[in-house]
């Protein structure tokens, strides 16, 4: 089947069959050629493979490959990426590379993930590392405010977009700052590839953490790490592999050039090998295509809700849409049952529709109707 438009996408992915699906900023849906692919993956190189030859040298060329595939969708050199196993695998590996301890400082936000906000924990507490928390408002960060918190700091960390109002932050912008006071830019941009087109290499950070399971439709285990060619040298990573080495044999070891210092064993392929199906299935519809029905549809979902209803902004900056119900964990479990896939998140505490360019106008206004017959946060009994 030729997939060129968000119709034939929807047609590729078997869970659209079974319940409407909002929760892709959580686990996105895989295709079934994503799904094929990876098992067909999996069977080569565990019975092929073992009869015909080495894995090894296989397996590896076949990781170059899906390196090389993931590194043209996000417009860097494939030498600058790693395949990781997740973003907060990513994020973890780059924050312990860093080797800070007592008198160093990290800055990050109040609207990070635990996969970002845990790495920063361990470092207060096992290293004395000072982390200064930056307030924001409605998804909004005051770039002053920012600067005025990254001044002397050796670290920053936040992310591209917010995972709980669907904001876009001004990364680039950031990026500048926190280089500015000279601190180490570390971006969290597990929700913006797939939604749209992504250049990691535009933002000028020093390193770029994401993954495929989410927008890119990919399965789990699809981590990714861009390291700027001018940031590798700063990172020393706390796990040293055989692959993570230029030679394995030499004593002393030296550290593979670039981002792939962060690469880490006999890591899993099949996933990749999935992801590389997910990606053409999107480059298909277009990248800009799928962006602009996202959009569209995030869109529809807002204005057919309540204004005050709306935690995120007015006009959507991505497919994260934050809803104000009463018990959100309760309007999650109640929709389930109607056939309605979304979840709830802490802060704001709301549920949190996620749009894809697979979505259907029919099923976002049954999301809407839902919605809007939920109880809010303050109405009465």
């Amino acid at each position: 089947m030729t997939v060129t438009t968000p119709a034939d996408l929807r047609e590729a992915i078997p869970v659209t069959d079974e319940v409407a699906y909002f929760n892709t900023g959580a686990t996105g849906p895989a295709p079934d050629r994503t799904l094929d692919a990876a098992a067909a993956w999996e069977r080569e190189q565990n019975v092929d493979l073992l009869a015909e030859t080495d894995p090894y040298p296989v397996s590896f060329d076949e990781y170059d490959a899906c390196r090389e595939r993931v590194a043209a969708h996000l417009g860097v050199d494939a030498d600058d990426l790693a395949l990781t196993e997740s973003t907060a695998d990513g994020v973890s590996a780059v924050v312990a590379a860093l080797e800070l301890g007592a008198g160093d400082v990290a800055v990050t936000t109040d609207l990070e993930h635990p996969a970002g906000t845990l790495p920063l924990a361990r470092l207060e507490r096992r290293h004395g590392v000072e982390v200064r928390v930056v307030d924001t408002d409605r998804g909004r960060v005051d770039t002053d405010a920012f600067a005025a918190a990254v001044e002397g700091a050796d670290l920053a960390l936040f992310s591209s977009l917010s995972w709980t109002y669907g904001t876009r932050l001004p990364v680039a912008e950031m990026v500048d700052i926190a280089h500015d006071a000279g601190a180490f830019a570390l971006v969290d941009a597990v929700q913006s590839p797939g939604q749209g087109p992504v250049d990691f290499g535009a933002w000028g950070a020093d390193a770029v953490a994401a993954s495929g399971h989410k927008w890119l439709l990919g399965p789990w285990g699809t981590g990714i790490l861009h390291v700027a060619p001018d940031a590798a040298d700063r990172l020393h990573p706390a796990q040293v592999t055989y692959r993570s080495v230029a030679d394995p044999a030499a004593d002393p070891y030296e550290l593979a050039a670039g981002a792939r210092r962060f690469e880490r064993g006999t890591a899993s392929i099949g996933p990749f090998v999935g992801l590389r199906e997910s990606l053409d299935l999107l480059e298909g519809v277009g990248m800009t295509t799928v962006r602009d029905r996202i959009e569209t549809l995030a869109a529809r979902l807002v204005d057919a809700l309540p204004d005050d209803r709306v935690l995120g902004p007015s006009e959507p900056e991505s497919g994260l849409v934050p809803v104000d119900v009463a018990d959100p964990e309760a309007t999650v479990e109640r929709l389930r049952d109607r056939g309605l896939m979304l979840r709830d998140v802490p802060d704001p505490a709301a549920v949190r529709a996620s749009v894809h360019a697979f979505n259907t106008e029919t099923e976002v206004d049954r999301l809407a109707e839902a919605l809007a017959a939920e109880p809010r946060r303050d109405d009465g009994p």
